[in-house]
């Protein structure tokens, strides 16, 4: 195993709170119909067109034909998108920066809307003490496509066998893994800290 030089870190779910259930806790406060909701209007797959670059107004609109009785619910996701993102997880925000401090090299790739992720960098400052990031709507690609590792290695200058990343997602840290990296699926920062220690990266 090459050794570490770039340490990559997703965002949502790896350094930020990531939970859309949040606000339609209170705007639908059934769980059946809450869950039904979430699993079959606002989907995950919805969403990750945002993060692919389509704009809201295109994505509500395209909704709100097909659930046109949801529509105030289907607003919503966008209107109230920041009480989906509550606050920092617990610990690898300053593991992040215990390593920038360390003088190590740090970069994020993430799967965000553009205008959400400018939310994200007023709100969370740590969120602009890495060297970089690629932004899936900036670039027009989302993961787990490997061309958008390979584009951020190119970006950045990264070794990709020199190169850990935490992922919460397992088909992004297979993607990142098939394209040389070497990817870890965050489940805790204990484990996180137990792969960078594993990594000679002490945080």
């Amino acid at each position: 195993m090459t050794d570490v030089r770039h340490i990559v870190f997703d965002i949502g779910r790896v350094l930020v709170v990531w939970d859309p259930e949040i606000p339609y806790r209170t705007l639908i406060p059934d769980a059946d119909r809450r869950r039904w909701f979430l699993d079959n209007v606002t989907t995950s797959a919805w969403n990750v067109e945002q993060d692919r670059g389509r704009p809201w107004a295109e994505a509500e609109a395209a909704l709100i034909e097909q659930y046109p009785d949801e529509a105030p619910l289907i607003r919503a996701f966008r209107e109230r998108w920041s009480e989906m993102v509550p606050g920092l997880l617990p610990e690898t925000p300053a593991m992040m920066e215990a390593l920038i401090d360390a003088g190590h090299d740090v970069t994020m790739l993430t799967n965000f809307a553009a205008d959400t992720f400018e939310i994200a960098l007023q709100r969370f400052p740590v969120l602009t003490r890495p060297r970089g990031v690629t932004v899936s709507a900036e670039v027009g690609l989302i993961k787990p496509d490997r061309a958008i590792f390979d584009l951020h290695a190119e970006r950045f200058g990264l070794d990709p066998a020199a190169t850990i990343f935490f992922d919460d997602s397992a088909p992004n840290v297979e993607a990142a893994n098939g394209a040389g990296w070497q990817a870890h699926l965050f489940t805790s920062p204990e484990q996180m800290r137990a792969d960078l220690k594993a990594a000679g990266l002490a945080v």
